[in-house]
């Protein structure tokens, strides 16, 4: 139910906000780890630093971690964040 609901709201949101502020919405919200939420938070959590100065790496397996981050840790997600780096590359990223 709750899966179809925002089948139907997502296109609005990004509409009205725009991609870019949906995402920093959304990683702005999620539970990181345990109590850990937000971008900041997972970065200083994760990597005892800001997320301003993340490097590469590190933000892949941070984005690697989702979507299920309570569960997976960012250190075991090297294959699939060596994966979003390469993406990123092709990309120009």
């Amino acid at each position: 139910m709750r899966k179809a609901f925002e089948y139907t709201l997502a296109p609005m949101a990004v509409m009205i906000l725009g991609r870019n502020r949906v995402l920093e919405l959304y990683l702005n919200v999620i539970e990181w780890g345990p109590g850990v939420f937000g971008a900041q938070a997972a970065a200083e959590f994760h990597y005892h630093t800001t997320a301003a100065a993340l490097n590469r790496e590190q933000s892949a397996r941070l984005a690697a971690i989702l979507p299920s981050p309570r569960r997976r840790k960012p250190e075991r997600m090297s294959q699939y964040s060596a994966i979003i780096q390469e993406r990123m590359r092709l990309l120009g990223w």
